[in-house]
């Protein structure tokens, strides 16, 4: 199920994630996403990036960030 489910701004997002403890994180591999994967990292975290064909199948909705998220 969800765990957290907040809107952030990108300059809110590492400072997010360094209140958490050490977490899996899934992310849809994109342009940006190795860059966040390698911050996360830093900060303690395990990474897993997924082609976006395969978080396709699971969308039940149109294709937009939080739509991807909950699919993920």
């Amino acid at each position: 199920g969800v765990v957290v489910r907040r809107k952030l701004r990108r300059s809110a997002l590492l400072e997010f994630f360094a209140a958490l403890p050490p977490a899996l994180i899934d992310m849809e591999a994109c342009g940006g996403a190795h860059y966040w994967a390698r911050e996360l990292t830093r900060l303690g975290h395990t990474v897993r990036l997924m082609p976006p064909a395969y978080v396709k199948p699971y969308l039940k909705r149109g294709k937009t960030d939080a739509a991807d998220a909950e699919a993920i």
